[in-house]
Order: C-alpha cells, then sequence, then structure tokens
C-alpha cells in the first residue's frame, strides 16, 4: 500500500507556540505523554481555542517522525485554512444564500474527505465540518483528491460533532441524519432549507448522539439489500438530490 503523504513538521516547543500564537495553520500537534512545562501548558491551551487536536504520544511516535531535537512536541503544519464555524453559517446568511453544510461524523480516510469535498462544492454546499476527535487530517493526500476544493470550500474545525449539531441547531439549520433505515428517503427530503447533512463512517455510520438529535433520519433508496455505497458516492448521491430542489427552485 502506497503510505499516505505527511504534512510539513514544525519540531520544538518554541516553534509550535510561535505558530500558535501568530496563527499559523497548524493541522495536528504530537505531545510526548510526559511532556510538562508552562510552555507545553501554553500549547494546549492554545490548541484548545483554535481547535487543533493534539495526539499524547511515546517518545518513539517523535523519533519516527523527526531525528531533529523536538523536546516533546512536533506538529504538521496546515495546508488550507479554518473558518470559526458561526462565522461561516453567518457569511453565508449575509450573502443571501442558504446554508449546506455537510458534517462529516468519524469518516477517516483522507480521500474520501478530499472527494467528498469535491463534490460538495459542484453541488452547492458553501461548507465542510470536521471534528477535531475521530477525524482525518488533511494532507497532500486529500487536497490532490479534491482537485482543490478543500482550498475552495470553507472548513470548519470544531471540537465535537456534539458541539457542532448545537451551534446549527442555534442558527435554525436542520439537521439531517443519514443512515440505512432512515425513514425518509432522501428525495422526500425539504432540501431547500437550511441544511446539514450528517455523514457517518462507512463502518459505523453516524454516532448515537446524531441518531437521537438529528430531526431526520434520512436513507438512499436502493434496489437491493446489498450495503456497499461508499461514504463519498454516498454524499454525492444526497448532494445532487440536494442540488436539483434548489436549481429546481430558482
Amino acid at each position: 500500500m502506497k503510505p499516505v503523504r505527511t504534512l510539513p513538521l514544525l519540531i520544538g516547543r518554541k516553534p509550535v507556540l510561535e505558530a500558535l500564537e501568530q496563527g499559523t495553520g497548524i493541522e495536528k500537534i504530537f505531545l510526548l505523554r510526559t511532556a510538562v512545562g508552562p510552555e507545553v501548558n501554553t500549547i494546549k491551551q492554545l490548541a484548545r481555542e483554535y481547535n487543533i487536536p493534539i495526539s499524547q504520544v511515546p517518545v518513539e511516535k517523535l523519533q519516527g517522525m523527526t531525528k531533529a531535537q523536538h523536546q516533546g512536541v512536533v506538529a504538521w503544519t496546515s495546508l488550507i485554512q479554518y473558518t470559526d464555524l458561526q462565522a461561516a453559517i453567518s457569511h453565508v446568511v449575509e450573502s443571501g444564500s442558504t446554508p449546506l453544510f455537510l458534517l462529516l461524523d468519524g469518516v477517516t480516510d483522507v480521500r474520501n474527505v478530499g472527494a467528498i469535498a469535491r463534490t460538495a462544492l459542484c453541488c452547492g454546499a458553501q461548507g465542510l465540518i470536521l471534528p477535531t476527535s475521530h477525524a482525518a487530517s488533511l494532507t497532500e493526500d486529500a487536497v490532490k483528491t479534491s482537485a482543490g476544493a478543500l482550498r475552495k470550500i470553507m472548513l470548519c474545525r470544531i471540537p465535537s460533532v456534539e458541539q457542532a449539531i448545537d451551534v446549527l441547531r442555534l442558527n435554525g439549520i436542520q439537521v439531517l441524519g443519514t443512515h440505512m433505515k432512515g425513514s425518509i428517503p432522501v428525495y422526500k427530503c425539504d432540501f431547500s432549507l437550511p441544511t446539514v447533512i450528517v455523514m457517518g463512517a462507512e463502518d459505523t455510520g453516524i454516532s448515537k448522539d446524531v441518531l437521537k438529535r438529528a430531526d431526520q433520519l434520512i436513507r438512499i433508496p436502493m434496489v437491493t439489500a446489498f450495503d456497499s455505497l461508499n461514504v463519498s458516492v454516498a454524499s454525492g448521491m444526497i448532494l445532487y438530490e440536494a442540488c436539483r430542489q434548489r436549481l429546481g427552485a430558482e
């Protein structure tokens, strides 16, 4: 299997801390499990504020990433820019458009994320929401698979799916969970409303919290019960229906 390409590195406490303080894009921070000290505490605090995931790792992990003196801290720099979720929603509304977002719940394959972004942009979705936990890091492979869409669509990073739903609900956006046994076929769903579509991982589907809190659970009707739809393909089918309805209403 061809290895997934990673991202340019920031190595050491001071470079990572300076990047955080200056607002330089950071995709993920790798922190030695035993690392302590004022700089480490500040790195953790700023990472929480900017919704940057931290992975606490053994020293072997860091040594495998770099031979340089890492001081217990290594970070992947980001190839793309993130937008605050509330700011993204406000931007869409103020522009006179009806919000259409995708929320990825546990989708960890970088190529799937890239393919979803590409389709989302083509079908009129304005933003992609990526929780920091159980999510793919947006590597060069993700950007390449997206054909550049990851640099054109708004990307919103937020700590959890639950927090994302809270923000979306406060803004009057309906939450549509996707499920094989959803009660509503996708063509009967009203996508003219402000909408977020929640797509889950292929093996586990959407989380229990989404199942409980979604306004509707929608499904893609299939001729057979053969469960074979890739998450990016399923996203494309649902997004096309949303696009069809919205274009037909113009």
